[in-house]
């Protein structure tokens, strides 16, 4: 098993692992390959924490991290961070290879002295890399109540007294809705791919 920096040969092939790993799972087919094709081009795309884990010399696993932000209750904008879509090929989910890329990733933004990160996820699988409930730090949703405790958003303080004892509003990079904004480029960019059913899933948060 061997974990590198993303190449631009590795591109495509990544866009594909990509979309095979998140095929009907949070809706009929998936756009989170089309985020990663269009993030690499964003000024909150982090080159640096761009990995793919390979394993006897085939692609099956990247993670890419982004600049995020927090509205402190004062107004003012805290900076953080985030990371996703982190992809495993179908044939290697649920055998560590998640959790070993993303614990090599986590240790690399430590020293590049990323303080702070955000997510949406599971907590069943995030906690054992060191995550919990982002309401425990006083990071609020965007999209839900300020006194939610939202179970997918969670949160890690990556050096320890970074955050403090602020409170705030997190806001995900808008490159995230690439898809929703421009769904024309979209539908152009998934006819470059082969054909894959779309399904309706019980457990898809969007249908």
């Amino acid at each position: 098993m061997n974990i590198r920096l993303e190449q631009p040969q590795d591109w495509r092939e990544v866009e594909n692992l990509t979309r095979e790993a998140f095929w009907n799972v949070y809706r009929p087919g998936c756009t989170e390959h089309y985020v990663l094709n269009q993030y690499r081009n964003n000024p909150d795309f982090i080159p640096e924490l761009d990995f793919v884990m390979e394993e006897d010399g085939k692609i099956i696993g990247h993670v890419m991290f982004s600049k995020a932000k927090i509205i402190l209750d004062d107004g003012t904008v805290f900076p953080s961070w985030t990371f996703g879509p982190i992809s495993i090929h179908p044939d290697y989910k649920r055998k560590g290879y998640g959790l070993k890329l993303l614990q090599h990733a986590l240790e690399k933004a430590k020293a590049m002295g990323i303080g702070l990160l955000q997510m949406e996820g599971n907590i069943d699988f995030y906690r054992h890399a060191g995550f919990d409930l982002a309401s425990k730090l006083k990071i609020h949703y965007h999209a839900e109540p300020r006194e939610a405790e939202v179970p997918y958003f969670l949160a890690q303080e990556l050096i320890p007294g970074y955050w403090g004892n602020r409170e705030g509003t997190y806001c995900p990079p808008k490159g995230y809705f690439v898809a929703d904004e421009n769904p024309a480029a979209f539908e152009a960019y998934e006819a470059t791919f082969p054909y894959k059913e779309k399904k309706v899933l019980p457990g898809q948060l969007f249908q």
